[in-house]
């Protein structure tokens, strides 16, 4: 496998885990508010926080790194608040967009990532995936 294959395939094996983990957060966060609207509202007033924190970093001189350092909140920003759609949303084209939102947000953050130097995510099976040891059982 070329270190290209490799790394989309390290980002698309990260982005399984991820989104998973993403949506087992979203239901536990789900606990602590009310159902419906108040339950959407919620987790849409956290995003919008967090991202908005993660965007006040600041300027080191180099408008690349400033750049890829605020659009990586930016966009977590955008998976947080598809991830309360895919939650408390019952339009199935919504939905679909969506999950569309968190696949291609997660995608350009790993491009971010690579810009700003940092080392690819370690790969990781997706939640589907089998390991040997456990065909055997």
């Amino acid at each position: 496998m070329n270190s290209q294959n490799r790394t989309t395939f390290l980002y698309r094996s990260s982005f399984a885990v991820m989104l998973g983990l993403a949506l087992a957060g979203a239901a536990q966060h789900g606990h602590g508010h009310a159902g419906g609207a108040d339950g959407f509202q919620a987790m849409i007033a956290d995003a919008n926080a967090r991202m908005h924190a993660g965007m006040d970093v600041p300027f080191t001189g180099d408008a690349d790194k400033d750049f890829a350092r605020m659009m990586i909140a930016h966009h977590q920003g955008a998976i947080d608040m598809a991830v309360a759609e895919l939650r408390y949303g019952k339009d199935q084209r919504l939905k679909r967009l969506a999950q569309g939102i968190v696949v291609e947000q997660q995608q350009e953050i790993a491009v971010l990532h690579v810009a700003l130097g940092d080392a690819p995510p370690p790969g990781t099976p997706a939640p589907t995936q089998t390991t040997p040891e456990s065909r055997e059982q």
